[in-house]
C-alpha cells in the first residue's frame, strides 16, 4: 500500500458516499456502515427484469440495504442533474464507487472533499474493464489482486492508492475467486479511507504501457472451442462457474441426439494427439479430443436437467467413442451468433 509515515489520528469520522451495485461491493459496504465512519448515502443501479416471468430484481446492494433498513436511492443516471443534487445533499467527504455500472461525472466528483474512489478487482493496469475476474481466470493468470485507485475519466485509468496480490489456485472459479477478492479489498479499502483523511496516501500514476482489456463478456464467449488446448478449456470453464457456464452441444453418434450441456468442472490431460484426433470428439476413455491434450469432464449439466457426473451422464445416454461435442462455429451459427 501507497502510504507516507506518520501515525494516524484516532476516531476521525468521515462521511461517505457508495455507489455500487453488485456483490462485489458488500463486504466493503459492511464494514463501511459499521465503522467509526459515517455512511450518508447509499445508490445502485435500478432493479431490472430477470427470470422467466420477468419481474423487477433489485441489485445485490439494494437487497442487502434492505434486509437492513438502510436507505438505497436507485438512480437510472447517477449523473443526472435530479440525481446529482440527492447526491450534494449527503454532504459526504468521500466518495466510494464499487461495482455501480455508470460513468460518473466529474460533477459527482466534485461534491466531495476528497473526490472519489474505486475498487477494482485486479492488478491495474491489467484488466481494465467490466470483468477483470473472468479474463483473470480465462488468460491462466495465477496471481491477481486488487486496486484502489482514483477516478478518472477513462476507464479504470486513475491513480493508484493501494494494491494488494493474491495467489489465484488451480482449483478457483469464478465464485471463489470473486470471494477472495471481495474480501482482501475489505481491510484495503479501510486503510485507504484513513490515509485519505490524514494526509498520508500516495497517489500513483499507471503504467499505461502495462495497461490491458477486461471487456463485459459476450454471448459467444460462453461456448467452448474445442481446438483450443485442453488446459485453455478448463480456464474457461473455472472463469464461467457458475454462471453462465461453459457451454457445448453434446451429440450421440449412435442416435443422432443432441443435447445442450453446460460443464461445469473438468481437468486437462497430457496427451499427444494424431493427425486423425478430431477436436470435441470422445476417445476410448471417454475424454474428450482438443485442439492440444484431452479433457476429462467431471461435471456436466444438460439444460433443464440438474447438475450431474459425467459417468452419469453417460450411463443415460450410453455415451460411447466417437460421440461429438459440436465445433464451435456450428454451435453459434446454430444460435444466430
Amino acid at each position: 500500500m501507497n502510504l507516507m509515515p506518520g501515525p494516524p489520528r484516532e476516531g476521525v469520522r468521515m462521511k461517505i458516499v457508495f455507489l455500487g451495485s453488485a456483490a462485489f461491493g458488500i463486504p466493503a459496504l459492511q464494514a463501511i456502515s459499521q465503522s467509526h465512519h459515517t455512511l450518508a448515502g447509499v445508490f445502485t443501479q435500478p432493479a431490472r427484469l430477470a427470470g422467466r416471468h420477468r419481474v423487477p430484481k433489485p441489485t445485490d446492494v439494494a437487497q442487502w440495504c434492505a434486509v437492513r433498513h438502510l436507505p438505497c436511492i436507485e438512480a437510472a443516471d447517477i449523473n443526472d442533474p435530479q440525481m446529482q443534487q440527492r447526491v450534494a445533499a449527503c454532504g459526504g467527504d468521500l466518495l466510494v464507487v464499487i461495482a455501480f455500472g455508470q460513468k460518473i461525472s466529474p460533477e459527482i466528483i466534485n461534491l466531495h472533499r476528497f473526490g472519489a474512489i474505486n475498487v477494482h478487482a485486479s492488478l491495474l493496469p491489467k484488466y481494465r474493464g467490466a470483468a477483470p475476474i473472468q479474463w483473470a481466470l480465462m488468460n491462466g493468470e495465477t496471481t491477481t489482486g486488487v486496486s484502489i485507485i482514483t477516478l478518472a475519466q477513462r476507464m479504470d485509468a486513475g491513480r493508484i492508492l493501494a494494491q494488494q496480490r493474491v495467489s489465484v489456485l488451480p482449483d478457483d472459479t469464478f465464485e471463489t475467486l470473486h470471494d477472495k477478492l471481495a474480501a482482501l479489498s475489505v481491510p484495503l479499502l479501510m486503510d485507504t479511507i484513513e490515509a485519505i483523511e490524514t494526509g498520508r496516501a500516495v497517489y500513483l500514476e499507471q503504467d499505461e504501457s502495462q495497461a490491458t482489456q477486461a471487456p463485459r463478456l459476450k454471448k459467444k464467449h460462453g461456448y467452448i472451442d474445442w481446438s483450443r488446448s485442453a488446459q485453455e478449456i478448463v480456464n474457461q470453464i473455472r472463469a464461467l462457474s457458475p454462471w453462465p457456464g461453459a457451454q457445448s452441444v453434446y451429440v450421440s453418434s449412435r442416435t443422432g441426439r443432441s443435447w445442450r450441456v453446460t460443464i461445469g468442472k473438468a481437468e486437462a490431460l497430457e496427451q499427444a494427439n494424431t493427425p486423425a484426433d478430431i477436436p470435441g470428439c470422445l476417445d476410448e476413455h471417454l475424454n474428450v479430443i482438443c485442439g492440444k491434450d484431452r479433457l476429462r469432464i467431471l461435471e456436466i449439466k444438460p439444460a433443464g436437467s440438474d447438475s450431474m457426473s459425467f459417468e452419469a451422464f453417460a450411463r443415460g445416454r450410453n455415451t460411447q467413442p466417437g460421440d461429438l461435442f459440436l465445433p464451435i462455429e456450428r454451435v453459434l451459427q446454430g444460435l444466430g451468433l
